[in-house]
């Protein structure tokens, strides 16, 4: 099996930036092996950041501005492309394909009395696939909700490929602005495999940082450390989308119930509590959604040995502390603790689902994503380049 160079590129539902990972890998399916050659990530520029905003609000956004945006983002993940490989000393003629997850504006897995479960991601790929030269597998979400699934999560497949093991059951649990885990029993098969989104990550604390103290996020935790929790105000809040909580897996959840009108909420009735106070609260909030859905979903059915947190919020060391108080039971690590890098493994996911794109394999879990059957995700932009 020989080697080849990929990208894969996030940009997640926090809004920070793009990720973007440079691979070699070879091989597909459970003979996969993945090595990260460089990683890069890029903030959005500031005005580019307010776009994506407003797209997401009804009362802001407009077809002109969504059309445009997903043009601009194109050039936006392209650049992204060509900055990782540049660190890295290669040439992007040398990649055999990009997989770009793309900015996810509106996700909503559910029937309404006037809408259908839809979800949209955007950046155009015909853009980053002229710009590279290079072929590109982008909107992974559609199928699998074609195939009747809520669209999400979709790292687990690539959780099973990589994270599975004889010794213990494991649960992989990504901290970004939603939290969502990944269930892989003791030596498991990819049908005992589920997943499923815990609720907030780091979108509540992050969205009262701006407001309270004109932060993008918390870092370190270093805000929460300051502050007292107020518990009973973590439970009330998780009252107020107990429909979500108490909701048996698969689901998904996103900013339509954890974004700018929670925030708002939390704001408007709990103003009397000190700032810090606020953040150390809504950190413990999704510290406990966290260990909530672990005692309700996951260890009624399977002894649990390990948590590996990833994404943005494992370098939180206040809502690490706060989840080992929680779960005393099982050991908390982080990506880096077993040899992996929490900044880019969402972006190394994406770039394995495109590769098993490109194989013809399927890419969903059924029991992550309640799809009816496993089908192959993406839609594949060819290289505009002949020779290449």
């Amino acid at each position: 099996m020989s080697k080849r160079l990929a990208v894969g590129l996030m940009s997640g539902t926090s809004v920070d930036g793009v990720d973007a990972a440079l691979v070699s890998i070879e091989g597909a399916g459970t003979d996969t092996v993945v090595e990260l050659v460089h990683y890069s990530s890029a903030p959005f520029p500031p005005q580019v950041k307010k776009k994506i905003f407003d797209v997401m609000s009804p009362s802001n956004s407009s077809t002109p501005l969504l059309s445009s945006l997903h043009f601009e983002l194109g050039d936006v993940y392209a650049h992204a492309v060509e900055k990782v490989c540049t660190e890295a000393g290669i040439s992007v003629d040398e990649l055999t394909f990009i997989g770009s997850h793309g900015q996810t504006v509106f996700h909503q897995p559910f029937h309404t009395e006037d809408s259908v479960p839809s979800t949209l991601q955007i950046g155009e790929p015909s853009v980053i696939a002229y710009r590279t030269g290079t072929q590109v597998v982008s909107n992974f979400r559609s199928m699998d909700m074609a195939a009747g699934g809520e669209g999400a999560p979709l790292v687990p497949y690539t959780e099973f490929l990589l994270y599975r093991t004889k010794d213990g059951g494991r649960l992989l649990q990504n901290i970004g602005g939603i939290g969502n885990v990944t269930v892989l029993p003791k030596d498991c098969s990819l049908e005992e495999v589920f997943a499923f989104d815990t609720g907030p990550g780091n979108m509540v604390i992050d969205g009262l940082c701006e407001k309270l103290f004109g932060l993008s996020f918390d870092e370190d935790g270093s805000i929460a450390a300051r502050g007292t929790v107020h518990p009973e105000a973590a439970r009330k809040w998780m009252e107020w989308e107990k429909d979500f909580f108490q909701k048996a897996p698969p689901k998904s959840t996103g900013r339509e119930l954890f974004g700018e009108v929670f925030v708002n909420r939390i704001l408007d009735e709990y103003r009397n509590l000190v700032k810090e106070d606020l953040i150390a609260t809504a950190t413990y909030f999704t510290a406990l959604s966290i260990s909530d859905a672990y005692k309700t979903f996951v260890f009624p059915l399977h002894p649990i040995n390990e948590v590996i947190i990833g994404g943005g919020g494992s370098y939180n060391r206040t809502l690490l502390q706060m989840m080992r108080e929680l779960l005393p039971e099982v050991k908390i690590l982080i990506q880096e603790d077993i040899g992996y890098s929490s900044d880019a493994k969402e972006a190394i996911a994406f770039a394995l689902l495109a590769n098993e794109t490109l194989h013809g394999n399927p890419g969903n879990v059924p029991g992550a994503t309640a799809a009816k059957k496993p089908v192959i995700l993406g839609s594949i932009t060819p290289s505009p380049i002949i020779t290449k």
